[in-house]
Order: structure tokens, then sequence, then C-alpha cells
């Protein structure tokens, strides 16, 4: 059972998720369903693309730092080697912050406004202060297998070292840890995304508001609907009679929580359980 502990947590998010939206669908105002299920999808589209970029990125800047530094020039692996622990230094609420408060701008002049655009950039911004997470596990492999015997058998044998580390190392001896890697920078993810989101919905200024982004979890949990039904759920500790009317009168607040709970409980379950399995 230990070894299927991560897919049963993927059923109980999916079940969720299922059980959630036909509930919803039954007793949930169609004005507010539509909010939730669109903020639900954005909040999802775009971690996965934080997951995809972050792969991407990691991936770029590993092989550029090896090539660096194995060049006899240091100053280009110095000077990247920088400006990374330049970006490590900015903490990642803050630059995720900063990035999304520069793209709302962008929106309200009307320099982007389709989300194919908007999705990306901000997937990009996240992804920006998290891949180094990435870089850092994809180095840690590298500089383990290169002190083995088999790297330096199969150089003396002609295989380019592009191959060793792409191929052999990455992708056939460290392929599970990069997976697990992925899996939590999808709930980090969520959870950056949501913050971000619900600081900037209580308002940082008249211009700047997240009116002016795509609808996700966090910008719903920080609406006023939401709030009340919210502050409802503490009404039931000192009114223990009207708990009944939580799940059919407050069900925007109570869905939007219930499902941002959920769903880091469970990213966090599966990353657990993958590990767990794969004994990493």
């Amino acid at each position: 059972m230990l070894k299927k502990k991560d897919q049963l947590w993927f059923i109980v998010w999916v079940a969720v998720v299922l059980i959630v939206g036909i509930w919803d669908i039954l007793f949930l105002n169609k004005p507010a369903l539509r909010k939730v299920v669109t903020g639900f999808g954005n909040t999802v589209i775009i971690s996965l693309l934080v997951v995809m970029i972050t792969l991407i990125q990691g991936w770029c800047i590993t092989l550029c730092l090896n090539t660096l530094q194995g060049a006899k020039n240091k100053s280009g692996y110095l000077f990247l080697t920088f400006l990374l622990n330049l970006v490590r230094s900015i903490p990642q609420i803050v630059g995720v912050l900063i990035g999304y408060i520069a793209v709302t701008f962008l929106i309200v002049k009307g320099t982007i406004s389709t989300n194919l655009v908007i999705f990306p950039l901000l997937a990009f911004i996240m992804s920006t202060f998290i891949f180094l997470e990435m870089v850092d596990l994809m180095r840690e492999r590298i500089d383990h297998y290169k002190k083995l015997d088999f790297y330096h058998a199969m150089l003396v044998c002609g295989i380019s070292e592009g191959r060793i580390i792409n191929f052999d190392i990455l992708w056939k001896n460290s392929r599970i840890h990069i997976f697990n890697k992925l899996i939590s920078t999808f709930g980090v993810a969520v959870f950056l995304q949501c913050s971000v989101d619900f600081i900037i919905s209580v308002g940082l200024s008249t211009d700047v508001s997240a009116v002016n982004l795509p609808i996700t979890l966090g910008s719903l949990l920080a609406k006023i609907d939401s709030k009340q039904d919210i502050l409802a759920i503490g009404h039931t500790l000192t009114n223990p009679g009207y708990i009944g009317h939580i799940f059919f009168e407050h069900l925007q607040g109570v869905t939007v929580a219930f499902l941002l709970v959920v769903t880091l409980l469970c990213i966090f379950k599966i990353s657990n359980g993958y590990s767990e399995r794969h004994r990493l």
C-alpha cells in the first residue's frame, strides 16, 4: 500500500474536485460557479506552465554553468553565478509580487490583453524565482556522477560530454528525482500564485488590482463575498445551528478555500508518497 500512496492521493484529489464540482453545480448560483470554475482552471493552467518553464530554465542554466565551469576563462561562470545568487537573495513572494505588479501595469496600458500572453508571462515570473532549486538538484546529480568511474570511462570511449550529462545522468539516472522536484514545484506555484493574488486583491493601489489579472483561487478568496462566506464559518462556533447554512448559502468562499487547502495537502502527500516509493 505504501508504494501506491502517491497514486492514492492523486485519486483523492480528483475525487474531491469532482464531488465539490457536482455539489456546486446543484447549489451554487451560476455567476459564482463560473468564477470558481474559471479561477480553479486558471490556477491549474498557470501552475502547470510554471512547472514546464522551470524544467526548461533549470536544464538550460545547468548546461550553461557546466560548460562555463569547464572553460579556461572563468569570468562567464562567475558572472552567471553572481546573477543567480542575486535572484536567490530575493524572497520568492517579494519577487513574484513585483513581477505581478509590472504585468498589471502592462495590462492597464493595453500592452498585453490576451491570456495566451498573460498566462506564460505570469508563469515565467514565478519560475524565475523557483527554477534555482531545479538547477541545484541537476548540478548535484551531475557532480555526483562525475566522481564515478563510468563518467571518465565513457569520455575515454569517445562519447560526448553532452550526451553523458543529458542522457546517462539526467535522463537515465536522475529523471525520478527531477520529476519529484516538479511535483513540489507545482505546489509551490499554486501557493505563490494564490498568495500574491490575495495580496494584490486586498489593494496595493488604485491602479493595480486583481481585476486586471486573470481570476485565480487567490483573487477569489480575497473578494468580499468569499470573505463573508469564510467569516460565516467562524459564526458557527458561537451558533452551531447555523452550520447547515454553510454548504448552501456560503458556497463560493467555502469552495475556494476548500479547493486550495485540499490541493496543497494532496500535492504534499503525493510528493512524499513518490519519494517513499522510489526511496529518494
